[in-house]
């Protein structure tokens, strides 16, 4: 299995984002919870598990499972040539493995670059806990507790 490397560094009042893709939209995740990002492998279906997870895979000994954003997302499924799967810690010695269209690039937005989302999205279950606004491109910021 092939990782693309990610490296954490903090500056104060800016943080790394990794940005993702689902359905032609822009998604960030803090780089801080980012264990790592591979390419698609075999997922392994789990029965009974909720219909957004696709299934487990086995990385580095480890048994992880795997949440399909597209289905979360209510969009159609479908999986891209482009697919990653991003490695995330969610808690400590907890990781789960969301499956995202296409991985585009790391992005520092400082602090004042990062909007309230609207009252309408705000809710504990939001999926979204932050705008971000990068030249004219507007990032959705992932809340990673929606997925606990």
């Amino acid at each position: 299995m092939q990782e693309i490397a990610v490296y954490k560094e903090t500056i104060i009042g800016e943080t790394k984002y990794v940005i993702f893709t689902i359905n032609d939209e822009n998604f960030g995740i803090d780089i801080s919870f980012v264990n790592s990002i591979i390419k698609m492998p075999a997922i392994t279906n789990v029965p009974d598990y909720p219909e957004h997870y696709s299934g487990i895979i086995s990385l580095r000994g480890e048994v992880i499972p795997v949440i399909n954003l597209r289905k979360m997302m209510n969009y159609e499924e479908e999986v891209v040539d482009s697919a990653k799967i991003i490695i995330v810690d969610i808690e400590e010695d907890k990781q789960v493995g969301i499956i995202v269209d296409e991985v585009t690039e790391v992005l520092d937005l400082s602090d004042d670059e990062i909007m309230e989302p609207s009252p309408f999205l705000k809710k504990s279950e939001s999926l979204i806990s932050g705008v971000g606004k990068k030249d004219d491109e507007l990032i959705s910021v992932f809340n990673l507790e929606s997925l606990n």
